[in-house]
């Protein structure tokens, strides 16, 4: 845990704002004692849904050490990572995650995920926007080819 690592998170949230280049988040990586990467929210001006503080921190550390796992690194964000995020997170799979402002502090500035839990308790069926199986023994073929693949890289 290192607080200059966090301020420079909660920095980078800060300096995003103030330019206009996107929401209140930033994020750093850090690999033994330096960073790795850092990003920040760029959901607005790239027009990318998915383009918040920790996944562009994490595609950036991600191409800087010419890997797809974080393994060894910890990541420093401005605020407790939302669902697709704390997704990422996990596939990344850095040693830890610190945050400074909570879920509850980015629900009441107007970003709030709560919807999103909610919706992933209920059926699939029942959801606002239904996820509707379809075709699924053509869509195990991938899985085969995988399967059956001798030099696949497992993650």
């Amino acid at each position: 845990m290192n607080n200059a690592f966090m301020q420079q998170a909660i920095q980078r949230a800060v300096e995003n704002v103030r330019s206009g280049q996107g929401g209140p988040f930033g994020a750093v990586v850090v690999k033994d004692g330096r960073v790795i990467a850092v990003g920040a929210n760029s959901v607005t001006t790239a027009n990318d849904p998915t383009a918040h503080a920790e996944m562009n921190a994490i595609r950036e550390a991600c191409r800087v050490l010419g890997t797809f796992q974080l393994n060894g690194c910890d990541i420093y964000t401005s605020c407790e990572p939302c669902p697709m995020c704390l997704g990422a997170i996990y596939w990344a799979r850095p040693d830890r995650v610190f945050f400074a402002a909570t879920a509850s502090d980015a629900a009441a500035a107007g970003f709030d995920d709560s919807f999103i839990y909610d919706e992933l308790k209920l059926a699939q069926e029942d959801r606002k926007i239904p996820l509707e199986p379809m075709m699924r023994e053509a869509g195990l073929e991938p899985f085969r080819e995988w399967t059956n693949k001798n030099d696949r890289v497992n993650y």
